[in-house]
Order: C-alpha cells, then structure tokens, then sequence
C-alpha cells in the first residue's frame, strides 16, 4: 500500500504555499509539525531527512523534495491533471507555461530573497546598526517589488497573475504578501494588490490551511 504523503512544516513559514496546494489539489496527506522553537529542524532525526535543515520537506513515495516552489511545481505537474479548482499548472511549451516559469523565479529568487533579508538582517551585517539599515534597505527594495506586482495585476486580464486562472504563483504570492503585514506599507496597501488578497483569502483551501497551522489574523 502506498504511504501517504507528508509535508514538514512549521506554521506561517515557506511551507503555506505547498500547504494551500495539497488542499487546492485534494490530495491526502500528513502535515508533520518540526518545532523551530526547540530547533528540531536542525536536530539529526529532520536532518537525516533534510540534510540544510531547512522547511518545507515534502515526502511522496521514494521522493523527498525540498524547497518550496520546487515543491509546488512538482504537485500542480504530478496531480494538478484532477484539481477541480484551478489550472495550477499550464500545459509545457506555452506561452503560459513560460509566464509562470518567470513568475515562480521572480517570486523565490527576488521577492522572498528580499524578505529573508528584511527578517534576517543580522546574517548579513554583524554590527546592530549595520543590520537594521540592511533591514531598512530590504523593506524599501521589497515596496518597489509590490508596486511592480501591483502594476501587472493592473495590467492583468483576469483576477490572478496569470490572468483568469489561478495557479501555483498567485499561492505563491499570497504566502510573501503575508510576510510583509508587519511592514510600513504592506502588500494589503497596494490598490491592486489589496482586492487581489481579499479574492484569495475567501479560497477554501487558505482557510483550511490557517486553521490547521493554527494561524489566526490578520491574515496579511
């Protein structure tokens, strides 16, 4: 009998996007808990699965696969074929599939780098005032990052990053708008972006995904 799949996780982390994309998507799965505050992720038993100690982890079969949007593209690929909500995934070789490509990058390798530099300032300035202008650099490259999301939902023609359909970026996004709720100008006061946040929060899937991680508001 095949095992089922599980997701390590630790609550309002880099895991929310898988974790709103195994809803999206129906599957069956294990949400396993790894405890940062008692620094599981870095003790052998998480290592041993993931050697960066690093989360999320996901396991399907013989497969454990790290980082998040490796992650989300692999499930919208391998299941998105029965979602019943959404086309997660555009088929290979489109012009569609290319726009999430550049979507899934823009959004990993240049917004979420810039918000681990805004929450972890100090890995890259050892002086406290180093770091808090290394934080205060980051929240202004981040604002600029939102206006640029802001203008192309604007110029969007659909609801969702990709136009009339949701896929694995708009979760995506989602997950980093939340992160930035703390900030000066958050992601909800963005004129485009604020509707758009408004539409995904009424997705079942988030819902669910908040109540079992036991996240509670404000949202984002």
């Amino acid at each position: 009998m095949d095992l089922m799949m599980q997701l390590y996780y630790s609550p309002g982390t880099a895991c929310l996007a898988p974790h709103f994309l195994l809803e999206e998507l129906g599957l069956p799965y294990q949400l396993v808990l790894v405890d940062t505050s008692k620094q599981e992720h870095q003790q052998a038993a998480y290592l041993k699965l993931n050697p960066n100690g690093k989360i999320p982890l996901l396991i399907d079969g013989d497969l454990q696969l790290t980082e998040s949007a490796a992650i989300c593209l692999y499930l919208a690929d391998q299941y998105g074929a029965s979602a019943q909500s959404g086309n997660f995934s555009p088929a290979i070789a489109t012009p569609e599939r290319a726009r999430l490509y550049q979507w899934m990058m823009y959004l990993t390798n240049t917004l979420q780098a810039e918000l681990l530099s805004y929450f972890y300032p100090e890995r890259l300035h050892d002086d406290v005032l180093g770091a808090a202008q290394v934080q205060a650099h980051a929240e202004q490259r981040v604002a600029q990052m939102l206006g640029y999301i802001d203008d192309n939902l604007a110029q969007s023609q659909g609801e969702y990053l990709l136009g009339e359909h949701v896929s694995i970026a708009d979760l995506f996004l989602f997950m980093l708008c939340r992160w930035t709720r703390g900030m000066q100008k958050p992601a909800r006061d963005y004129p485009h972006v604020a509707p758009y946040l408004q539409r995904m929060l009424t997705r079942p899937s988030i819902v669910k995904s908040f109540e079992m991680e036991g996240i509670q508001a404000p949202f984002y």
